[in-house]
């Protein structure tokens, strides 16, 4: 079939490879840049979600945790196993027996795939190998592997890939509304598929929107921001936010240290930065952990962007499920969600769904 995917994240590119796979013709179609938004604005981990433990979602991370080996083989030029350290303190609300139990069950969850042991450093130890670490009521830290990616790098390295399976991408394109019969109307004029896939990320809803197809799923739009910050520490490390116990990330990145992120909820109205109000968050973050105070002039970049997650009855935006969720209205599939670690298996979930197509004709999933 000759197919349209609507939106080049890591997502569109993802279900456009697994689609050239099964053997159809794809056109691509991206209204800026590929891989131009929030696909290039995360926190450039590959993971199964250590947090998510907390709320269930043991599926998600054993998913992601594979996920995490395929692109740790596939792409090593853009991505690397970082040691990380969750640090303990008296006052830590996360305890120690509750951080060994959540670590054993990320190994056990990620089977032959992986990364090393996680083990134990006690406070003396750690404040040796980082001597900027604060050390009142410092216990000890947990110390565990992750994958770490340069998003962009990477996501653009998925995108020469289908190129070169024969994928035809449009830039600079806007997608005005779409049909169920698999016409696209785009600002250059009209198209006609067999097919089409709506991954236009935090955008799919409005899409469906413009084209007067309804839907039994809705987003929750969450903006993260981050701090990229001129200062090196000498290994990662998952923290709980000093203001809500909220996990957030240090990580060396590239020679810096990145610092997120933030859950906050977005609308579309709203300009895709990061605040005054998340900077400051993200800042006090830091300074409780560290002795050498971010000053303002130490961030040489900021950077924000929009999670679409499917909508739920959580009030809090960190408890709202990173799973996805895939729709057919005749012949358009809509992407609802997804994480970038498992944007492969998502993509083969569209795969799957489309082969329906042709096995029974469209339907719901």
């Amino acid at each position: 079939m000759r197919l349209a995917v609507v939106g080049a994240g890591i997502n569109g590119i993802m279900s456009a490879w697994a689609l050239l796979e099964d053997g159809h013709q794809v056109v691509l179609f991206e209204q800026a840049d590929p891989m131009g938004a929030t696909s290039s604005a995360s926190t450039k981990l590959l993971h199964g979600g250590l947090r998510y433990l907390e709320y269930g979602d043991f599926g998600l991370v054993r998913e992601g945790l594979r996920a995490r080996a395929w692109w740790l083989k596939h792409a090593p030029q853009h991505t690397r196993a970082i040691e990380i350290a969750i640090p303990v303190y008296r006052h830590s609300t996360r305890w120690r027996l509750t951080l060994k139990t959540g670590l054993l069950a990320y190994e056990m969850l990620a089977g032959r795939y992986r990364l090393g042991g996680h083990y134990w450093l006690n406070g003396a130890d750690l404040s040796r190998r980082v001597p900027r670490l604060r050390g009142d009521g410092l216990r000890g830290a947990y110390l565990f592997q992750d994958g770490q990616m340069n998003d962009h790098a990477l996501g653009n390295w998925a995108l020469s890939q289908i190129v070169a399976m024969g994928a035809e991408v449009i830039s600079a394109v806007f997608v005005n509304r779409i049909g169920t019969d698999g016409v696209v109307f785009t600002s250059q004029g009209e198209r006609k598929f067999d097919g089409v896939i709506n991954a236009c990320g935090p955008w799919a809803e409005a899409l469906l929107q413009r084209s007067n197809i309804g839907s039994r799923f809705s987003l929750d739009l969450v903006r993260g921001s981050h701090l990229l910050v001129a200062r090196q520490y000498e290994c990662g490390f998952l923290v709980e936010s000093p203001d809500d116990g909220r996990p957030c990330f240090i990580l060396p990145y590239e020679g810096q240290t990145l610092i997120g992120t933030t859950e906050v909820r977005h609308m579309p109205s709203e300009p895709v930065e990061c605040s005054d109000r998340e900077f400051a968050y993200l800042s006090h973050v830091h300074d409780a952990f560290f002795d050498n105070k971010l000053e303002p002039t130490s961030v040489v970049a900021t950077f924000a962007g929009v999670r679409p997650l499917v909508a739920s009855a959580q009030r809090e935006a960190s408890a709202i499920t990173r799973e996805s969720a895939i729709e057919c209205q005749g012949r358009t599939l809509t992407v609802f969600g997804g994480k970038w670690t498992t944007s492969r298996e998502l993509g083969l979930r569209v795969a799957a769904t489309v082969r329906n197509w042709n096995r029974h004709g469209p339907f719901e999933k």
